[in-house]
């Protein structure tokens, strides 16, 4: 009843966060000089906003600085799965000289891949970039079965194999298990696609290391109580009707009671500036709640044992991650360079988990080794952000430039 009752109240809301949004529109485009006025367009503004989506936000990525100069870039789809697309940013100038090709791996937790806008944007001014575009799991039919984490280490690996051969795969937080896992699954297999070069960014490879709060969440209970608690059936009338999924609202909810005073504090900001006529800083401010408040649906085979085996009984890291009936063995990676990097106030993945995968990879030589801890950042820095572009960046394109060829 969770999904039911979310649903029916999002649905009788809507109307008034409609009406507010109309009206802030029409009182700044009519009155912005009257004080009285203003603080009327503000408040409906910020009421207009205090609500979830849940399409995916536009990338927005149409032009690439390459030497100082703009590049137009289109977005194309490569492959479409049913859970999810493989999309690349191609920059349109036939003139470049060739870039390595880079697999950036977006989270599948709650958010959408744009989620990563900034670090695509980024990497292309050196890379050919695809992403793993994942669908919202309410809007994938129940015809198309599960999807599981066996399935999500299959998709990494078609998705890769789609890229081409002599590709870098570059996975952000959450899905740095999987990656970890596609890529010993391609070198046990010799596959061709097996990345070049492989980046691990603030990702849980080993949550027995300095266990954060969300680490002791997730061992708080047993796997059947979040089953119990945490699932739910997909309402009419979408079109997923009847999967079962862990609702995006249930995670983001989690997220917000983290820090709820530093999210009321980011609204009531909002309201500040726009009464005061501080357009730009409160559109910075909104773009960020844009993206925050998009939420994604995540199948529930694939959140259940995800908690399970990465947060629970850390399958990875003990050697017994199984795919499909297959004992996950990171030791066969040779040819792939390896870099792990985090941050040191990262409170979700702390200083030690992403690290653990250079461990579990001895057969790697030591040059082709690196690790890079980021002072001063939190989980989102690692990614995104000043010290992302500035101090981190150049080291992930020099290790991806200088891998070796097969």
């Amino acid at each position: 009843m969770l999904y039911q009752t979310y649903q029916l109240q999002s649905d009788m809301v809507s109307p008034l966060r409609l009406a507010a949004q109309h009206l802030s529109a029409s009182l700044w485009f009519q009155h912005t000089e009257r004080t009285l006025v203003r603080k009327v367009a503000a408040a409906c503004d910020v009421l207009s906003r205090l609500r979830l989506t849940h399409s995916r936000p536009p990338y927005n990525i149409h032009s690439a600085m390459l030497d100082g100069r703009e590049v137009p870039v289109v977005e194309e789809t490569v492959l479409t799965l049913p859970f999810g697309t493989l999309l690349r940013f191609r920059k349109t100038d036939t003139d470049l000289p060739p870039q390595p090709k880079v697999l950036l791996v977006a989270p599948l937790s709650g958010h959408f891949a744009t989620l990563l806008r900034e670090t695509a944007r980024t990497l292309l001014q050196d890379h050919e970039v695809f992403i793993t575009d994942w669908h919202n799991a309410r809007d994938v039919s129940l015809l198309h079965g599960g999807f599981s984490l066996d399935d999500y280490i299959s998709y990494m690996i078609a998705f890769t194999e789609a890229v081409g051969e002599g590709s870098h795969m570059v996975a952000v937080c959450q899905p740095c298990v999987a990656a970890l896992a596609a890529t010993a699954i391609m070198a046990e297999d010799d596959n061709p696609a097996q990345p070049r070069s492989l980046t691990l960014m603030a990702g849980p490879v080993d949550c027995r290391v300095n266990p954060t709060e969300v680490n002791r969440l997730a061992v708080s209970k047993p796997i059947s109580w979040f089953e119990k608690n945490l699932i739910s059936h997909v309402p009419l009338p979408h079109t997923g009707f009847m999967r079962r999924v862990y609702p995006g609202f249930v995670q983001l909810s989690a997220f917000i009671s983290m820090n709820p005073e530093r999210h009321k504090q980011s609204f009531r900001h909002i309201y500040d500036h726009l009464e005061h006529g501080r357009l730009e800083e409160a559109a910075a401010i909104q773009d960020f709640y844009e993206e925050y408040l998009a939420v994604n649906d995540l199948p529930a085979e694939f959140y259940l044992e995800t908690v399970e085996k990465v947060f629970q009984t850390y399958d990875l890291p003990r050697g017994v991650l199984q795919y499909k009936g297959r004992t996950v063995n990171p030791a066969a990676i040779r040819r792939t360079a390896l870099m792990t990097v985090e941050g040191e106030r990262d409170d979700i993945c702390s200083v030690g988990q992403t690290v653990a995968a250079q461990d579990l990879c001895p057969n790697v030589r030591p040059y082709l080794k690196t690790h890079h801890i980021q002072t001063g950042v939190g989980h989102y820095g690692v990614f995104s952000g000043r010290r992302w572009n500035q101090q981190i960046y150049p080291r992930v394109r020099d290790m991806i430039h200088n891998a070796p060829s097969a």
